[in-house]
């Protein structure tokens, strides 16, 4: 199914239940608004088809159609065009008249705007016009109690549906905005904070330190010799390797250490209210984990980890810097042989 059928499917979802309790009662108001006129036979089989028939042939209609989008525009129009004909057998009867036609056009402006509202009301005129025609029925009959009490439900219940279905259509907006708004801030390999949602991180742990949030420690995290092992094994082990070492971050860091794969081969872990102290105790159990791993389709295959751990300073100007200490330090973890944790150097504040 492709994205447009299914975004038909669902709007024909949509309607159907408006459609279904609309027509339902609808009928009574017509029902008692054409009763004085006595109406042959084939006229009450009619109003019971579109009543009670027309709701589910309507959607088996969309869920049957290769275009179920346009199918139900479609029936959209053809709802206005049934509802001015009766409208037109009754002779324009003032209260049912109006109450069944401006509640046709109320959904069908919700559904589709005011284009959709234009061809409601076209597709109307066109039905009174026949219905005026076929029948002939006196013009502007006066309403009569019983037919004020007979629009009363669809008065009533119509609007409060419409009501319930634009509530539950907004939820669901609502749900769909929030998802995107996670996919968004999200690494789509492995799952973690992408680049961008982790720079906005970093500044909001910086601005807290400053505002003596407590100790914070940034850790940038390296995968030894990445590049050697996507040449030697393909970019699929090599996405596989950063999957496992993002599952491996989740696993052996605290709930309260926030990761983010910050690029290529390069992961960020921010640890607050923690010691330099603690903090390389947590990362290198983390490095001992995926020193450990071994893929058994692959066991020549060795993984380990560079890192720099940067403790928040108060003398940093901003979280740049703080970042730039980080990146320091797992440089020196480099240079210093891979396979370990550097922490970065305390910085002499200015006298």
């Amino acid at each position: 199914m492709n994205q447009r059928t299914g975004k038909g499917l669902s709007f024909a979802r949509r309607m159907y239940a408006p459609r279904a309790i609309g027509t339902g009662l609808g009928f009574f108001c017509v029902l008692i608004g054409i009763f004085p006129l006595q109406p042959a036979g084939w006229v009450w089989a009619l109003l019971f088809a579109h009543g009670f028939v027309w709701p589910h042939l309507a959607y088996q209609l969309a869920r049957r159609s290769g275009e179920p989008f346009r199918t139900e525009q479609r029936n959209l129009v053809f709802d206005g065009f049934a509802g001015g004909c009766w409208a037109g057998v009754m002779g324009l009867n003032p209260l049912p008249s109006v109450i069944i036609l401006s509640m046709i056009a109320m959904d069908k402006i919700a559904a589709g705007g005011w284009h959709m509202l234009f061809k409601t009301l076209a597709a109307q005129a066109a039905g009174i016009a026949l219905g005026l025609w076929l029948y002939e029925p006196p013009l502007f009959p006066a309403t009569t109690q019983a037919q004020m009490l007979a629009c009363l439900p669809i008065l009533l219940i119509y609007p409060m549906a419409i009501g319930l279905i634009c509530y539950q259509v907004t939820v669901q907006l609502g749900k769909h905005k929030r998802a995107l708004a996670r996919l968004s801030q999200t690494d789509a390999l492995t799952g973690l904070s992408n680049h961008g949602a982790w720079k906005a991180l970093l500044l909001s742990e910086f601005e807290r330190c400053q505002a003596g949030g407590g100790g914070n420690c940034l850790a940038l995290i390296d995968v030894d010799h990445f590049k050697q092992v996507n040449d030697r094994y393909g970019h699929l082990v090599g996405d596989k390797i950063l999957r496992v070492i993002s599952a491996t971050l989740s696993l052996h860091l605290r709930k309260r250490d926030p990761a983010a794969r910050y690029g290529g081969d390069e992961f960020c872990v921010m640890l607050p209210e923690t010691t330099a102290a603690q903090a390389r105790e947590v990362l290198e159990r983390l490095r001992l984990a995926v020193e450990a791993f071994r893929d058994p389709a692959l066991p020549e295959l060795a993984l380990s980890l560079s890192i720099g751990v940067a403790p928040y300073e108060p003398h940093m100007d901003n979280a740049e810097a703080w970042l730039h200490a980080a990146d320091m330090a797992l440089y020196g973890a480099k240079h210093a042989g891979r396979n370990c944790i550097m922490l970065a150097p305390a910085t002499p504040q200015p006298a």
